[in-house]
């Protein structure tokens, strides 16, 4: 997929705080249209029907958590753990959000019915394209040698489950979500830490 314009990203800004502020009824192409000050033409053209809307909208979203693309070169240790880092602030800031979370909530109503759509669209554009970038990392990681697996996915989904552990299933029942950057970078920190030391070389010298 081509990278949204500014634009485009400004629209898609606007669709999730819709979404947010009304839920999805809330999110109509006329509603859109007049919100974002664009025609209901143009967004027909840009993103096609409704699911492809909402697959954009978490496109988007999930562009928010950084990783560095699998051929950019990391030549040291410390660049990596520092990408490790900005990935882990980044999944727990996204995923901490009110956009997020009113995704999730929304996707998580709509299980038992309509093919759980919302819910195979959050997994197809959100979470598999920031596992692969992911992984991809993880992958780039090894080759250099700084970290020691043998499956990737594996890897992947205990690195997943150190950054997030059950903090996001505590916000999706209702507890308030940290706001704090200081707090969300810790948290980053140690989880990576944890990760070396499960995998590669200690951590206790990220900064």
């Amino acid at each position: 997929m081509e990278p949204f314009t500014p634009r485009q990203n400004a629209v898609l800004e606007c669709a999730l705080q819709l979404l947010v502020a009304g839920g999805e009824r809330a999110l109509t192409t006329a509603g859109l249209a007049r919100a974002a000050n664009c025609s209901k033409e143009s967004l027909y053209k840009w993103f096609g029907d409704r699911d492809g809307l909402l697959a954009a909208m978490i496109t988007y979203q999930a562009s928010k958590v950084r990783t560095p693309g699998p051929r950019e070169a990391i030549p040291t240790l410390d660049d990596f753990a520092r990408s490790l880092v900005v990935f882990a602030e980044d999944l727990i800031g996204v995923l901490s959000g009110e956009v997020s979370l009113a995704l999730n909530r929304l996707a998580i109503g709509q299980a038992d019915r309509d093919g759980a759509r919302l819910g195979a669209l959050l997994r197809e554009h959100g979470r598999l394209p920031i596992e692969q970038r992911a992984r991809a990392l993880l992958e780039l990681g090894r080759r250099h040698g700084y970290v020691h697996f043998t499956d990737t996915r594996e890897a992947y989904e205990t690195l997943y489950g150190l950054v997030v552990h059950d903090g996001h299933v505590r916000m999706l029942l209702g507890e308030p979500p940290t706001g704090l950057a200081e707090e969300r970078s810790r948290r980053a920190r140690l989880a990576i830490a944890q990760f070396f030391r499960l995998y590669g070389h200690g951590a206790q010298d990220i900064e």
